[in-house]
């Protein structure tokens, strides 16, 4: 009996295997589906490590936002080794002092006394479509997760420093999918065509009606983009 290809699904920040629930059942016919747990590095390059000592000698690789810059870190360091690579609203480059500036705020934010509420009902809005805001299954979920994961968890990722992906992205030799939300606010949908134009060959994938967090508001629209890059 063939064994399946090992495919690594990548969390974003405060985020775990629930994320890519429906991912995990959905292609569970090809693929071999594994989590890795990224809340405990201090950096991209202890994650990517942590990652690699686990993972097979070849796998195909999926990163979704934070999780997308702990792929292109993978990609840097063990190129060889990745089959295919699929970026889901995620961001290549280091942060803006803008962006810098206002992710010390979340962290002094997430520090103040009091119970970690993670996503809250009002970050919703930036985090997923607006017509999904009444939709309550949805929401639990993504409350409840980062919730579960807690301050400590969001402090460390948070503070991670981000690195610039380009380099290590275009010196891949394998098949490229690039995923975004329609109306992504936190990785917008400008920005993610424009690291798909500049990585040659890449598939770039738009998701109608969906915010940044496309693995649950959009699985079966995912699962088959995911399908179709894994046939490749």
């Amino acid at each position: 009996m063939t064994s399946l290809p090992t495919l690594l699904l990548l969390p974003g920040l405060l985020n775990d295997a629930e994320l890519w629930r429906d991912q995990i059942a959905g292609l569970a016919d090809i693929a071999d589906c594994r989590v890795p747990d990224l809340t405990r590095g201090e950096t991209l390059e202890s994650l990517a490590e942590s990652v690699l000592a686990e993972a097979p000698p070849h796998f195909a690789l999926a990163g979704f936002s934070f999780g997308g810059y702990v792929a292109q870190e993978i990609a840097r360091a063990a190129p060889s080794r990745i089959d295919r690579l699929a970026l889901l609203d995620t961001a290549i480059r280091v942060d803006t002092p803008e962006r810098a500036a206002f992710r010390r705020s979340l962290t002094k934010a997430a520090r103040a006394p009091g119970r970690f509420q993670g996503i809250t009902d009002r970050m919703l809005a930036s985090y997923i479509d607006a017509s999904r805001l009444g939709d309550a299954e949805l929401t639990g979920r993504i409350k409840a997760m980062t919730q579960r994961l807690g301050r400590e968890v969001f402090v460390r990722q948070n503070e991670i420093e981000r690195r610039d992906g380009e380099a290590a992205l275009r010196a891949l030799q394998c098949p490229l999918l690039i995923i975004c939300g329609e109306n992504d606010q936190i990785t917008p949908l400008a920005d993610m065509r424009e690291l798909a134009e500049i990585l040659p060959g890449a598939e770039f994938v738009v998701i109608p009606g969906s915010g940044h967090l496309t693995p649950m508001e959009a699985p079966d629209a995912v699962n088959g983009a995911l399908r179709r890059w894994l046939a490749r």
